[in-house]
């Protein structure tokens, strides 16, 4: 095996600008990839949620479920609870369904090409001014 000489060390990036925000966006991004499947049901449980996995109504009003009868996946797409003085349900909110689902699309690749999108396209309105006619002659 031949060694081979006059081999520069790589000089550490610690001294550079700007390497340390960088280092922690790869940090980041490590993370984010490692976990991508949770990430990614997480964000499909909220995009198929529906307010009747939270609460059912008829004629009579609205029923909000008990918290152990909600399933995991819906639970994931509530944002907040409104509680009134007596600690009943009075709001529920849930996380931003068509936000989730932009999210959903660009991610899996549906918005790359523009004939296959649903996006609106941007139509160019070229207005014109009228001519100035001088009714003074």
């Amino acid at each position: 095996m031949t060694e081979i000489k006059n081999k520069k060390p790589i000089p550490k990036l610690a001294g550079y600008g700007g390497v340390r925000n960088l280092q922690r966006s790869i940090e980041r991004s490590e993370t984010v990839a490692a976990n991508r499947e949770a990430v990614a049901h997480s964000l499909i449980c909220i995009a198929n949620t529906t307010p009747m996995d939270v609460m059912s109504w008829d004629k009579n009003g609205v029923e909000i479920k008990d918290s152990k009868d909600i399933p995991s996946h819906a639970a994931q797409a509530i944002k907040r609870v409104k509680f009134n003085d007596q600690g009943q349900v009075t709001d529920i909110e849930f996380h931003d369904k068509p936000q989730i689902l932009r999210l959903l699309a660009k991610a899996s690749g549906l918005l790359d090409n523009p004939e296959q999108s649903d996006k609106p396209s941007v139509i160019g309105i070229n207005v014109k001014a009228p001519e100035v006619i001088d009714n003074d002659e």
